[in-house]
């Protein structure tokens, strides 16, 4: 992706100054939004949809940059490609951009061979006897009691509690259960399977860890109700044992195994570690080339690059870099060192070949290219369709600019619903065209817009008909809010 950094144009203004051809840079263009290709987002354009987007859209900044960064840009670089030809299907560009979910599939596969080698208890019938393991599998006859119950009322509950604990016996307990227990395992005969002691309330866990296989416990109060307790036999609980045993034996080893990579980790933050991976989340597609040392680890560190790269990979990239951008700076801070402890499995599973096979690298470029014509095809930008209505390549590319927009007026208006352009598209797109952002563009826009939306709404409230009856006005005297409506969805962020 090709942009010009306004930050450091601003710090070499000096020496702009003393070349022409650049001071204009510094000037010219001041209505533009954005660039993508030969084409240009002004702020007229970009104010016009949005003052005149569907009522309840906001206008903000945020949303504006939506629009413009991930609608209109890759929108228009996807009409550039179309109207050249370009199905961008370069196997080393597309491997570039998906980068960051090969790398996931590679980890996620690395850690399955290493718990295939760690040692793991299956569980043994020794060990549920005896009760000293964290497994447990019992069944039970629970009387609620109502949490605004009066102590006579929970009296007599108690009472009956202990009625049905004199008639209960290891033969009758499940039919007892089916008639009087009174939660939703009553059906199974009060069967809560197995499960691990801190998974209940610990008068009932500590009830159920004193019993032998078989016992049946007294009565057990908790903050539920009054509970009848019987340990499951071995025979009753093998089954079910032996599969979660085996289960909760591989978590403890992989838990090791990690634990164990990250104390070699040796993980050393830096101290605007935080700040620069909000910064990040804001906008992972502008820092994929951006240097900047987060983190550092015995083997190498972490850079603004690697976190873009990952956050770009994840399936919930959107809401990830949500919950980044408003996370106390501790929280970010845990974030960026689990991270890093990443990047140090990362080079273990690079060290064992642990990656895709060439059929899913293969699957993963048909897959790319079927994206490309399936964004093509929604937006109105078919390469046969643009060849067959222009004849050169710039009236080619004038008409696939202009369905572009005509595409977007029917999103803002809430005709059409946004297409999405996924992050490795959107790499692609903008590592092979060039295309900018101007955020001073996006202020002025957002100024224009307001206005526009202030003279729409005062065009409609007028056109309202005058009611015969006089109407009272909200409480307090302000204007009802509108309902919202949704903002058009990030292109490329789930």
């Amino acid at each position: 992706m090709k942009r010009s950094s306004l930050a450091v144009l601003a710090l070499s203004a000096t020496t702009l100054a003393a070349c022409g051809g650049l001071k204009d840079a510094l000037t010219a263009h001041v209505d533009v939004v954005a660039k993508a290709g030969s084409q240009e987002l002004s702020v007229t354009r970009l104010s016009s949809l949005l003052g005149n987007a569907k009522l309840g859209i906001p206008i903000n900044k945020d949303v504006a940059t939506l629009v413009a960064r991930d609608l209109w840009v890759p929108y228009q670089l996807l009409a550039l490609a179309a109207a050249r030809g370009d199905s961008l299907a370069d196997p080393k560009a597309i491997d570039a951009a998906a980068a960051g979910m090969v790398e996931n599939a590679k980890l996620g596969r690395f850690m399955e061979s290493v718990s295939a080698k760690l040692p793991v208890d299956s569980g043994s019938e020794a060990a549920y006897l005896s009760g000293k393991g964290d497994l447990f599998a019992a069944r039970h006859i629970l009387l609620l009691v109502p949490q605004d119950a009066t102590p006579a009322a929970k009296e007599a509950i108690r009472r009956k509690a202990e009625a049905l604990r004199a008639a209960v016996t290891p033969a009758n307990f499940a039919d007892v259960a089916r008639k009087n227990s009174e939660d939703n395992t009553k059906d199974r005969g009060g069967d809560l399977g197995v499960f691990p002691r801190g998974a209940m309330v610990k008068p009932f866990a500590d009830a159920v860890a004193a019993l032998k296989p078989g016992e049946i416990s007294p009565v057990i109060e908790t903050q539920f109700g009054f509970h009848i307790i019987q340990r499951s036999t071995w025979d009753q609980a093998k089954a079910q044992y032996l599969g979660q045993a085996g289960g909760r034996s591989h978590q403890v080893a992989e838990s090791t195994y990690i634990a164990q990579a990250q104390a070699q980790a040796a993980v050393k933050l830096k101290g605007d570690a935080a700040a620069t991976a909000k910064a990040v989340a804001k906008d992972p597609l502008a820092h994929r080339k951006d240097n900047t040392v987060l983190a550092s680890y015995n083997g190498g560190t972490l850079t603004a690059a690697r976190l873009a790269q990952f956050m770009l990979a994840s399936p919930q990239s959107g809401r990830l870099s949500q919950q980044i951008q408003t996370a106390p700076d501790s929280l970010v801070n845990q974030f960026v060192t689990n991270q890093t402890q990443r990047e140090l499995l990362l080079k273990r599973a690079d060290s064992a070949k642990a990656g895709l096979t060439p059929e899913e690298i293969a699957n993963l470029h048909r897959d790319f290219g079927q994206v490309v014509q399936q964004a093509w095809a929604l937006i109105g930008l078919d390469p046969k369709s643009l060849a067959d209505s222009a004849k050169t390549p710039a009236e080619r590319e004038r008409l696939a600019a202009a369905r572009v927009e005509a595409f977007l007026d029917r999103v803002m208006s809430g005709q059409q619903q946004p297409v999405p352009v996924p992050a490795p598209l959107q790499m692609v797109l903008m590592d092979k065209y060039d295309s900018q952002i101007n955020a001073a563009g996006i202020d002025r826009a957002v100024e224009q817009a307001a206005k526009l939306r202030a003279v729409a709404d005062s065009a409609h409230a007028a056109s309202q008909p005058k009611s015969a009856v006089p109407m009272p006005g909200p409480i307090g005297g302000a204007p009802p809010a509108p309902s919202a409506a949704p903002v058009p969805a990030p292109a490329g962020r789930p």
